[in-house]
C-alpha cells in the first residue's frame, strides 16, 4: 500500500504542476464556451464504500426541459465536451484527487455515490481499494463494456493487484488514449445508469 501511494505521489505531483498551464488554458476555453462552473464536482464512491468529491472538467451544459429536469446527456454534451472526453483531458483535475488521497492513479473507476447501496457483495469489493484515474477495465474496453463486464474486471484487479500490474496498466493506458477507444457506450453518449445487479443488463 505504501509503495502504491509513493508511486501515486511521485507521478501525480510533478504531472499536476507540469499541466497547470494547460489546465489554465482549458479553464478559459470552457468558461468562454460553456460558462461556469468550469470544474464539475460530484460525489463518487471511494475506498471503504465512502463518498468523496470527484473533480472533472465540465463537458455538458445544464439545459433543462419545461419541468426543470435535466435533458439527456446526448443533448447536453457539447462538441467541446466530446473532444475533451475523447482526449481524456476532462480527467486532468483528478490528479488533485490523487494528491489528496481520494484516488489512486490505478484502480476501479469511481462511480456515483448513489450506486453504493446497489452493489451486491461481489461488486462491492471494488471499494476494497482506492478508485483510479485508469484501471483494468479502462484498458480492456472502457465504456464499451456492459456493467457486469466492467465489475468483473474491477474485482479481478482487486484480487490480483500488484505494483507490476499497476505499471502495466499505466503503460497500456497511453495506447488506449492514443486510439481513443471505448469512450462512449454503444447505446448512449455516456454510460447508462447502474440500477443494481438484478435490474441492469448492460
Amino acid at each position: 500500500m505504501r509503495l502504491k501511494r509513493s508511486l501515486d505521489l511521485t507521478i501525480a505531483v510533478p504531472l499536476f504542476l507540469l499541466l497547470l498551464p494547460a489546465l489554465a488554458a482549458l479553464w478559459m476555453v470552457i468558461r468562454f464556451r460553456m460558462g461556469s462552473p468550469v470544474i464539475f464536482r460530484q460525489k463518487r464512491g471511494g475506498l471503504g464504500n465512502t463518498a468523496f468529491d470527484f473533480y472533472k472538467l465540465r463537458t455538458m451544459t445544464d439545459e433543462r426541459d419545461a419541468d426543470g429536469k435535466l435533458l439527456p446527456d446526448s443533448v447536453r454534451l457539447t462538441p467541446l465536451g466530446v473532444w475533451l472526453r475523447r482526449t481524456s483531458l476532462d480527467e486532468l483535475p483528478q490528479l488533485w484527487n490523487v494528491i489528496r488521497g481520494d484516488m489512486s492513479l490505478v484502480g476501479p473507476r469511481p462511480l456515483l455515490a448513489d450506486y453504493l447501496a446497489r452493489y451486491d457483495a461481489t461488486q462491492r469489493r471494488r471499494h476494497d481499494v482506492r478508485p483510479g484515474i485508469t484501471g483494468w477495465a479502462q484498458i480492456n474496453g472502457r465504456n464499451s463494456l456492459s456493467w457486469p463486464e466492467k465489475f468483473a474486471l474491477d474485482v479481478w484487479y482487486v484480487e490480483h493487484r500488484s505494483f507490476l500490474l499497476d505499471l502495466q496498466i499505466l503503460w497500456r493506458t497511453f495506447a488506449v488514449l492514443f486510439r481513443r477507444e471505448g469512450v462512449s457506450h454503444a447505446s448512449s453518449a455516456t454510460m447508462p445508469e447502474f440500477l443494481g445487479p438484478t435490474k441492469t443488463a448492460s
